[in-house]
């Protein structure tokens, strides 16, 4: 049987509570039949006390997953690789959409791509409109500017319309052909 021990510690000695905590939980070892009723009991017990003496750690955890799934939840859907991104313009007559300034889309970029900057996107949304059953890769430089356009494009009626993961950089970083014309 586990021996209850006072919250306030162990004033004899002035240990913490959780080295005693910890002691008489692994004095006892279940075993036999009453092993699974209370290995559970134990895990839990020791879940609790790891979460009341790192509660800082559990809020950092709590914290970070919060945030992870709020950035997840504004991306504009899965981004899809360099390769995956030319397999399916080619196969379904899709285009690439650059939305970097003017400045950097002359210096390289993706043949044949259309090039509208990311701010001009929501005035210039007629121009792609040839393109609206067709997949729309949008490319920035990074990957991480293009969810914005995605999203943009997606409320228009572009349903087809994907991000580039890495931008022009991934791109690049595998040496796939660029042109400044």
């Amino acid at each position: 049987m586990l021996q209850i021990i006072p919250l306030d510690g162990d004033s004899a000695t002035g240990e913490p509570l959780s080295k005693h905590v910890y002691s008489a939980l692994l004095a006892r070892v279940p075993s036999g039949a009453e092993a699974n009723s209370e290995s559970l009991t134990v895990s839990f017990s020791q879940f609790l006390i790891f979460v009341s003496e790192q509660w800082l750690l559990v809020f950092a955890l709590l914290l970070s997953l919060n945030l992870l799934l709020f950035t997840e939840s504004r991306k504009a859907g899965p981004a899809l690789s360099p390769q995956q991104a030319i397999n399916l313009t080619n196969k379904s007559g899709g285009i690439f959409l650059d939305v970097r300034d003017s400045k950097e889309f002359k210096r390289a970029h993706i043949s044949e791509a259309i090039n509208i900057p990311s701010a001009n996107l929501p005035g210039r949304m007629g121009e792609l409109e040839a393109y609206k059953n067709k997949p729309v890769i949008v490319v920035c430089r990074m990957g991480s500017s293009a969810s914005a356009a995605v999203k943009q494009l997606r409320a228009n009626g572009f349903g087809n319309a994907h991000r580039m993961a890495g931008g022009m950089m991934s791109w690049d970083e595998q040496r796939l052909p660029v042109t400044n014309k």
